[in-house]
C-alpha cells in the first residue's frame, strides 16, 4: 500500500511521533505499528507499551496500512532507521524530534494542570530527571510563559532532585514567575510558526549530488532516497558508474 505524500494529517503525524517516543532506538517499525494498532501481543504488554497515550489509535486499520504510514513518516523525514547490529531501530530525525519535543512539553504541562486542578500532593519530581535537556528546557519555557505562580511549588520540589544546569534553569523560571516578568509573545509566535513549518515540511524530491571520486553530478532519486532511509543507509558518496567500478573492477 503506497501512502500519498498528502495522506497523513497533522493528527496522524503527531500520533506516530508520540508512539515512537516509547521505543526510540529500541524497537523497529513493526513494534511501532503494533503500538498504534493496539496489539495485545505478549511483548507489547511486557514492555508496558499498552500504557502509551496513543496506544490503539489506529486499531481499526490493518497492520500493513499502519506500517505504510510509518514508511511515509520515514520517507518524509520525520523518522529514520538506525541499525543496532543487524536490527533496524526507529529514531527521530532532527525535524521529527523538534515536533515531538514540543508535543511532550505540552503533555507535561497538561499533566501539571490536571494535578493542580485535582489538588494532588506534590509528586516525586524525579520522573523528569535524565530526560532530553532541550525538551526539558522547552517545557520550562512554556511553564514560564503561563505566568502562573501555582507552578512554583512544583519547580521548587524539582530543583531538589535534578542536576546543576537544570537547577539553574529551574531557578530562573521560579524567579520569572515570582516577579511577574513580561512574557515574550514574539518568541512564542516564532516557535509556533517553526513547529507549523516542520509539520508542513517539503515533499520528497530528486537530489543532485556530487561524486566524491570522479566529481561528476548524479541524480539521487526519491525512490532511491526512500530505499536508503528504510535500510538505514547514508546517502551515496559516489555516482552509480563509480560504485559499479569499485564493485566489479576489471569485469566492466
Amino acid at each position: 500500500m503506497e501512502i500519498d505524500k498528502n495522506h497523513l494529517s497533522k493528527t496522524d503525524i503527531l500520533t506516530i511521533l508520540r508512539a515512537a517516543d516509547e521505543i526510540i532506538a529500541e524497537g523497529g517499525r513493526t513494534l511501532l505499528a503494533k503500538i498504534l494498532k493496539g496489539s495485545r501481543e505478549k511483548k507489547v504488554l511486557q514492555l508496558g507499551l499498552d500504557t502509551c497515550p496513543v496506544y490503539g489509535s489506529f486499531k481499526s486499520e490493518k497492520l500493513e496500512g499502519v506500517k505504510s504510514k510509518i514508511d511515509w513518516m520515514i520517507n518524509n523525514d520525520f523518522l529514520a532507521i538506525q541499525y543496532d547490529g543487524k536490527l533496524p531501530m526507529i529514531v527521530y530525525t532532527e525535524r521529527g524530534w523538534k515536533i515531538e519535543a514540543d508535543q511532550r512539553a505540552d503533555e507535561f504541562l497538561t499533566e501539571w494542570n490536571q494535578w493542580l486542578a485535582e489538588e494532588r500532593p506534590l509528586p516525586d519530581m524525579s520522573y523528569l530527571k535524565d530526560r532530553n535537556r532541550k525538551m526539558i528546557f522547552l517545557f520550562l519555557d512554556k511553564v514560564r510563559e503561563t505566568g502562573d505562580k501555582r507552578y512554583i511549588s512544583y519547580l521548587e520540589a524539582w530543583k531538589k532532585v535534578d542536576y546543576k544546569k537544570v537547577k539553574v534553569k529551574l531557578q530562573e523560571t521560579i524567579q520569572s514567575l515570582a516577579s511577574n516578568a513580561a512574557i515574550d509573545h514574539q518568541a512564542i509566535q516564532i516557535r509556533e510558526e517553526s513547529i507549523k513549518g516542520a509539520l508542513r515540511g517539503l515533499p520528497p524530491r530528486d537530489l543532485l549530488l556530487k561524486c566524491w571520486e570522479c566529481g561528476e553530478r548524479f541524480t539521487f532519486t526519491v525512490g532511491e532516497q526512500q530505499f536508503y532511509k528504510r535500510m538505514g543507509f547514508t546517502d551515496p558518496k559516489r555516482c552509480p558508474k563509480c560504485r559499479d567500478k569499485r564493485r566489479y573492477g576489471d569485469f566492466l
